[in-house]
């Protein structure tokens, strides 16, 4: 990506775009026509599976309030259970919190790029997949990548947070 196109990007998606060049992956994200602020919206708009979507769960740890990023697989619900056993007793994070603390508003917000690193979860569900989105830092920004790709980028662990049956 050079210059000019990252420049005529939304502000929030150059930081993201960055992060990746940075990083040197190879996809840049790529603006959508029509929002898509949830893992349907997103599947829909790239004519994918919705499990495809790695969206980002953002949850507050309670014994310091760290910010706790869960990338999911769109299908899948996060089991709070098991994220608290991996990481601590953790409670919802408001829109507030998630905008403070990463960055970005509910909707958009990347699995990296954070305002603040959060501690970070990668589903292992993710991994049946070749290929999968993630937001990129705005409700119509996206990225492409491999499920593996998450971990070189976020160096976060691969764990079961997941319910089971979903």
């Amino acid at each position: 990506m050079c210059g000019a196109e990252l420049t005529s990007l939304p502000e929030s998606v150059q930081r993201v775009a960055r992060v990746l060049q940075d990083k040197g992956h190879p996809h840049s994200p790529v603006m959508l026509d029509d929002a898509a602020r949830t893992a349907q919206q997103a599947a829909d708009a790239l004519g994918i599976a919705v499990g495809q979507i790695a969206k980002s769960i953002i949850f507050r740890r309670k014994s310091d309030d760290a910010a706790v990023l869960v990338i999911t697989s769109g299908d899948r619900r996060v089991d709070e259970k098991k994220v608290d056993a991996l990481v601590g007793k953790t409670g919802r994070a408001d829109a507030e919190f998630v905008r403070a603390r990463t960055g970005y508003a509910i909707g958009g917000v990347p699995p990296l790029a954070h305002a603040t690193p959060p501690v970070t979860l990668i589903d292992q569900d993710l991994l049946r997949f070749d290929e999968v989105w993630a937001a990129a830092g705005h409700p119509h920004g996206v990225f492409r990548l491999r499920p593996q790709d998450l971990a070189v980028l976020t160096g976060a662990p691969v764990a079961d947070v997941v319910q089971a049956g979903a």
